[in-house]
């Protein structure tokens, strides 16, 4: 067994497997109908159901066939966003219909990997490396002209939105150890969430907006690597009440996109298990 698709609940505090593969998946998005999963496999997207009653479906995305685990679903549902680097060689983002179809190309400065969808469902934040200096920015979902909110201090990765969508939760290095951060979804200056012992990765805020779920490696660890021990933690919007609600053998691909049930009382992860050999 390589991966395994799982759900946990907040309020019962119970996990139960969602579906299991000897494939290496990732990312697990939640449909606003609460009805399936969508996640990436060897490049391609599937449709997998929440009810664990049935294999993954694919999902067409055209010549998209090189897509990383950063892709979503608009809030309404219609639409996916997805990042591909079939056409340019580096990560690109690109919007098709959620039932599939060909990519409309988003964002023309490359590589871009998207993150998050503003609950209007009008702009996508993504990080974006430029003269290797990784940042957060924000585009509508048109295209056109890029905001950059963050300016080189450290890498900075994993943007995602408030469910208010006034901020734009992110992890960043500014301060040594990668930590939770968040800048108004406008621009204006960066606020510190997390001063935690550990590497702290890929916010999501809850769509009941009163907590944050990120993944935490151990303070050693560089990047964001796959098959290593870590935590899955909640923190209130400003930080507080830091809770780990369990450990898993994860890393790269367990959360990396947004992965709460439409109503915020559950989300979805991956969790591995070791490569025989």
């Amino acid at each position: 067994m390589r991966s395994s698709v799982e759900i946990f609940n907040i309020r019962s505090r119970s996990r139960r497997v969602v579906w299991r593969t000897d494939r290496l998946v990732e990312a697990p998005n939640w449909s606003p109908d609460g009805a399936s999963l969508v996640i990436n496999g060897d490049g391609l997207l599937y449709r997998l159901p929440v009810d664990g009653g049935g294999d993954p479906v694919r999902i067409d995305t055209g010549f998209a066939t090189r897509c990383n685990n950063d892709h979503g679903i608009s809030p309404d549902g219609r639409w996916l966003v997805v990042s591909d680097k079939v056409e340019h060689g580096k990560s690109c983002i690109y919007i098709l219909p959620a039932e599939g179809g060909t990519p409309r190309q988003v964002t023309q400065t490359l590589p871009s990997y998207w993150h998050g969808w503003s609950p209007d469902g009008g702009r996508l934040a993504y990080c974006g490396i430029r003269d290797d200096v990784f940042d957060i920015y924000t585009i509508s979902v048109d295209g056109g002209e890029e905001t950059r909110l963050t300016f080189g201090e450290g890498r900075n990765d994993g943007p995602d939105y408030s469910a208010d969508g006034k901020w734009i939760y992110f992890n960043s290095s500014r301060s040594g150890r990668m930590q939770i951060w968040r800048v108004p979804a406008q621009a204006g200056p960066v606020e510190r969430i997390t001063d935690s012992a550990f590497g702290d990765w890929f916010p999501h805020p809850s769509p009941k907006g009163d907590k944050v779920l990120l993944l935490s490696y151990d303070p050693d660890v560089f990047d964001h690597p796959r098959d290593l021990a870590v935590r899955l933690r909640l923190i209130d919007p400003d930080g507080g009440n830091p809770e780990t609600l369990f450990e898993l053998f994860g890393g790269q691909g367990t959360i990396n996109v947004p992965c709460w049930s439409p109503q915020g009382d559950a989300f979805a992860y991956v969790r591995y298990f070791p490569v025989a050999g």
